[in-house]
């Protein structure tokens, strides 16, 4: 029976809150351009109306919730992106891989911050909100699924599947309801793909805020009030969203294989570029809170942070980018409201920018070569010129569509190498921030001219020169870009290591950007060595292809074939592979395939033996468990060099509805990381060439001789059924036990003999490791013979490739000094916003006094 109630609820409560934004906005407008008496009438109508309708968001994220966990497949999200076999916390991922779900998530977030807003600080609060109410108003027309006349606003998660799929069923029988949904994207079925989305839409609703904030100020002429308490808020934003991007890189280190973390996709473009031009009016907002330049800049660039990140869901939403991202959503009809959205605000935020310019006040003096402005604006012109490198290429897609909608035929096509087109300029651009952010911290606590300069960069230098020439005679560093990348590192970590220990002994509260920069000098070192110096270690040294007819040849010099249980020199390591894993639920290790037998239900097997785990058993011989049987495990077993052992499990996910994806094993060490995955292998769904069949004879507990390994028949047992169908008196079903030994462990065969109504079966045992397939083909009671059946087929390998990763911790350990960094400054800054907004309203408050006793 379909439940329609659930469904009518989340899209009554997404109506009510599209209402309510409306009538926020509408409020908050009023309560800005109203007069003092009418102000908090108006304010006191606005903060009604925004808590109605941040209750009805949350309300309909629990709704979409419950409807995906709750497995409610006449609902078309659900079945779209859920399974009845996915744990909860992939039930959360199921959430945001759709559009619907991620704009929903967005707009948690939205008006979660709207509600602090609210409540921290009541000076901006009208036009503050009007902003962010409208921008609600805008998101919640994504999620509502109203048809107007011919025109359709938005795509609700709640529709059923007979009204968003023309399907035969559906007709015959309207309240068909699927026994599962197609299941979660194989990519996204990694506890990261939990993490990382909600933290980047986090990082998405916080550059609202500066905007807001940019936005107010123009609104009301405040233009030189907004910048303080816009400050924390602007660094917070640049936190999380750097945050959610660096989140999605190690997402794809540890789950994509193509041997890196960044790949310079459009989609991760999307959200780089919005984060440099935060950075940027970071820098900018701090030159015009110390002496109040650069207020044109802060403004102009605190509006482009948010229309960035509102053109970024217009290429990632529309489809406009076709095949050139892996990532992309497909268009969902919805590309016609997301280009008015970010028109809208296009217009709407540079336009007012542009009424008010020649109101804004100008600071005449030029700020000195020698002076902190202008070297902290160099540095904010470079991080924008790396972002328009990086927009204009990736809008190609979005050039090629409005030529052809003009009539035109636009071919432009987007960078073949990417990685290497981006990064040959990016490099040049990092070079640059690295030698302005050491240079420029010293300009910005000192005053400074030609002589105290050269003082204060001395020991930098020194240190610079000494440091990068080890670097580059130990290592060794041998291209000029890389030298110079080097080189500039080093010194950004040099200098700002400097400023931090004389901040450290004096304010340590005031070290959160010499934190940040030393924390970004050590990502460029570690992006550096991680990826222009990955070593391929897998190299193919027998000068054999790996496959007949193959034409890659890079592909054969850079893997090698593994066969089971044969050990496999790789340059300093000998491999073994030891065939395929599945995981077991309630087992704290993989375990071998062949020791479960199948079941009519692919994710339920039945132990054919003990499964123990260190000592303790977890499951008996018979014991039927549940597996995942879309995830392989391939388990490789390493000796190095020192004798020093290991186990790595790259990974193979089969989806039959989304292909398969491979994931690597990552062994990770002090100085380099050790990344292995698998570039082919036999798949389920390969049919097998089976030999002809041979016969062999054994009683109980002989041994016999199977394409070169010894096989022992050790019992017969009598089975009350076969796969779940049920035998008759005159019925026999036996199963035999046998066992097979290898150089270095034992497998398990079980064939099954069947006599049933007068008619005789064989249900055969495969061991793919071993390529053998075993048949109970006869059995000679009178003399205690057993006929067995062998046929052969090719052994299980893999083909894998491994790569030394040299020094990728130094990128980790600096991001995590960039967080670090970004939470001391955001602290400092709030505190400082909130001791002001604390002394203003102790002198409202006594004004007020002051005016009740007069």
């Amino acid at each position: 029976m379909i439940n329609t109630f659930i469904g009518n609820l989340g899209h009554f409560l997404t109506v009510f809150a599209f209402i309510t934004s409306l009538v926020a906005t509408f409020a908050y407008f009023k309560a800005t351009n109203a007069n003092e008496l009418k102000k908090n009438e108006w304010l006191k109508n606005g903060r009604w109306a925004f808590s109605l309708h941040t209750l009805s968001i949350v309300g309909v994220f629990a709704t979409l919730f419950a409807i995906v966990s709750g497995n409610y497949f006449e609902y078309h999200y659900a079945w779209s992106h859920s399974s009845i076999h996915l744990p909860w916390y992939y039930m959360l991922s199921a959430m945001w891989e759709g559009q619907e779900g991620s704009f929903l998530i967005w707009m948690v977030w939205n008006a979660l911050l709207g509600m602090v807003l609210i409540f921290t600080n009541k000076s901006w609060e009208g036009p503050l909100m009007a902003v962010f109410a409208l921008v609600q108003a805008y998101l919640a027309s994504m999620i509502l699924g109203t048809v107007i006349g011919n025109m359709q606003i938005g795509m609700s998660p709640f529709a059923l599947m007979r009204d968003a799929m023309d399907a035969p069923i559906f007709q015959s029988n309207p309240d068909f309801i699927p026994e599962d949904g197609s299941g979660l994207n194989p990519l996204l079925q990694s506890y990261w793909m939990v993490i990382h989305p909600p933290i980047l839409f986090l990082g998405f609703a916080t550059t609202l805020i500066p905007f807001a904030y940019a936005v107010a100020a123009l609104w009301t002429k405040r233009y030189r009030d907004w910048v303080r308490p816009a400050l924390p808020w602007t660094l917070f934003s640049a936190a999380i969203l750097g945050l959610g991007i660096l989140l999605g890189a190690y997402w794809a280190y540890e789950t994509l294989n193509f041997g890196g973390y960044w790949n310079w996709d459009p989609v991760e473009n999307a959200s780089y570029v919005p984060w440099l031009v935060l950075v940027a009016a970071i820098h900018t907002m701090i030159v015009f809170k110390k002496n109040h330049t650069a207020l044109k800049s802060s403004l102009g660039l605190c509006i482009a942070g948010f229309v960035l990140i509102v053109y970024s869901t217009f290429l990632t939403r529309s489809g406009i980018l076709g095949n050139a991202s892996v990532h992309s959503f497909t268009d969902l009809g919805l590309s016609g409201q997301l280009l008015i959205y970010l028109a809208a605000f296009t217009l709407g935020g540079f336009g007012i920018f542009l009424y008010r310019w020649k109101d804004l006040p100008v600071e005449q003096d030029e700020p000195s070569v020698y002076s902190r402005e202008f070297w902290i604006f160099i540095g904010a012109t470079t991080l924008c010129l790396m972002g328009f490198q990086v927009i204009i290429p990736t809008s190609i897609p979005v050039w090629n569509a409005i030529v052809e909608a003009f009539g035109g035929i636009s071919n432009v096509a987007l960078p073949t190498d990417q990685v290497a087109f981006y990064s040959k300029f990016q490099l040049w651009f990092a070079v640059a921030i690295a030698l302005l952010s050491g240079t420029g911290q010293f300009f910005y606590w000192k005053k400074m001219d030609s002589k105290k300069l050269w003082d204060a960069l001395t020991v930098p230098f020194l240190i610079t020169l000494v440091s990068s020439g080890a670097i580059i005679l130990l290592y060794p560093v041998a291209q000029l870009s890389y030298i110079a990348l080097l080189t500039a590192a080093v010194y950004c970590l040099s200098a700002n290591g400097t400023i931090l220990f004389n901040l450290i002994r004096k304010s340590p509260k005031l070290s959160g950007g010499a934190v940040t920069h030393i924390g970004m000098a050590l990502m460029l070192i570690g992006i550096l060595f991680s990826a222009g110096y990955s070593n391929v270690v897998s190299l193919n040294q027998s000068g054999m292809p790996i496959f007949k007819d193959a034409a890659d040849e890079k592909f054969d010099q850079e893997n090698i074939v593994l066969w089971i249980n044969r050990n496999r020199p790789m340059e300093n390591y000998q491999l073994n592979y030891k065939g395929r894993r599945l995981e077991v639920m309630g087992m704290p290790n993989y375990v071998d395939h062949n020791l479960l037998s199948t079941t009519g239900n692919e994710r339920k097997r039945v132990a054919k033996t003990e499964l123990a785990y260190d000592g303790k058993t977890y499951f008996n011989q018979g014991d039927t468990v549940e597996v995942h049987p879309e995830n392989i495990y391939f388990e490789v077993d390493y000796t190095d060099q020192k004798g020093e052992k290991f186990t790595l499990y790259p990974r193979a996910q089969v989806n039959p509805n989304m292909g398969m994806v491979i994931s690597p094993d990552i062994k990770r060490g002090f100085n380099r990381d050790l990344y292995t995955h698998v570039t082919a292998f036999i798949t389920p769904d390969q049919e097998a060439e089976w030999s002809a069949a041979k016969s062999f004879e054994a009683k109980m507990g002989a041994q016999f001789i199977v394409n070169d390994f010894v096989c022992r028949f050790d019992s017969l047992i009598t089975l009350p059924s076969v796969g779940g169908m049920s035998l008759g008196p005159n019925d026999v079903a036996v199963q035999a036990k046998i066992q097979i030994f290898d150089s270095e462990r034992s497998y398990f065969a079980e064939p099954i003999f069947l006599i049933k109504g007068n008619q005789v079966g064989k249900i055969p045992e495969v061991i793919e490791d071993l390529g053998i397939k075993l048949s109970l083909a006869n059995i000679k009671p009178e003399e205690g013979i057993f006929v067995f059946e062998a046929q052969t087929t090719q052994k299980d390998y893999i083909v894998l490739k491994a790569l030394e990763k040299p020094f990728i911790n130094v990128l980790w350990i600096g991001t995590l000094l960039v967080m670090i960094g970004f939470g001391i400054a955001t602290n400092r800054r709030y505190r400082e916003f909130k001791n002001l907004r604390d002394r203003n309203a102790i002198n409202d408050s006594k004004k007020v006094t002051a005016k009740t006793e007069i």
